[in-house]
């Protein structure tokens, strides 16, 4: 699988962003070419078939799609109902971004550039969706183009960062790193319910303050904390992604009242629910 890398020291240049959504399960890619830019696809339902440089990508709800520039074109392959949002960008060519086809390559660059596979899961997908939708706010707003470009940046480190923070928890005992993910697994899996730590300690037969304190080694951060986190992050994407009233989010999220969650929601981001929506939750929306 190629590897991209780009500079840690030079910021991405924006190009354009959008969100598409197909119209039936009849639709395929159109043939476009990429010339200069790089594109980032980020799925969030469905399938894409998609055809690029002589080899095919089935890329599925929760993965993305890295696509380097060439004078090949992208084209489906097969026809399929999908969703995803996309971003297309350039970078500073001098000494990176480089494309290489092999671990050892990558490593050599480890230390000046930020290394990303072609395709794979996001540990996150909401989180960069959140990011997706805020560099959509900061196009339509017009803001100046450095703007545009640290946004744009942000968006690949934040998948850098998640795919690196993935990548270091395997360096760990194989039993601690088991408890970590199941722990990470079972707050997703109950983010509508109202998650204690003495529940999570049960479930997997440790006691609460080990638990805590092994979650925080591995972590960074306290479990209660990451729970609320979690919740946050989830709420962010139904703000701005429907038009749910915020004390039908707060419900779904488990939250005794919409003030608790009102609350815990402005602690964490500064902002209430309704400012998060009225800043985020405009979209680009494009059918091809």
């Amino acid at each position: 699988m190629k590897t991209m890398l780009f500079s840690k020291e030079k910021p991405l240049h924006y190009l354009r962003t959008g969100k598409f959504k197909a119209l039936s399960s009849g639709w395929k890619h159109e043939r476009f070419p990429l010339d200069i830019d790089y594109e980032l696809i980020v799925m969030t339902e469905g399938t894409l078939y998609l055809r690029y440089q002589d080899e095919n990508f089935t890329v599925k709800e929760g993965e993305y799609l890295l696509l380097p520039p060439s004078t090949s074109f992208r084209e489906g392959f097969k026809e399929s109902y999908c969703s995803f949002y996309w971003m297309h960008f350039a970078a500073d060519p001098s000494s990176f971004p480089l494309c290489v086809t092999s671990d050892e390559q990558a490593q050599k660059y480890a230390e000046h550039a930020i290394r990303i596979p072609q395709t794979g899961s996001i540990p996150r997908p909401d989180k960069l969706v959140v990011q997706m939708k805020q560099l959509q706010d900061v196009v339509k707003n017009r803001y100046p183009q450095i703007s545009l470009d640290v946004m744009a940046t942000c968006v690949m480190t934040e998948l850098f960062g998640e795919l690196f923070l993935g990548a270091v928890s395997g360096q760990d005992p194989a039993d601690r790193k088991q408890i970590y993910l199941d722990i990470i697994d079972y707050i997703q899996t109950n983010i509508s319910r109202n998650i204690r730590i003495s529940e999570i300690a049960d479930a997997f037969g440790y006691n609460p303050k080990y638990l805590s304190h092994l979650f925080a080694e591995l972590r960074g951060i306290p479990l209660k904390q990451f729970i609320l986190s979690q919740k946050v992050d989830a709420a962010n994407f139904m703000l701005s992604d429907n038009d749910k009233a915020v004390t039908e989010i707060a419900a779904e999220l488990g939250f005794s009242d919409v003030h608790n969650f009102a609350r815990t929601y402005k602690k964490i981001t500064g902002l209430t629910p309704s400012e998060y929506r009225n800043a985020f939750a405009k979209r680009m929306l494009y059918h091809v």
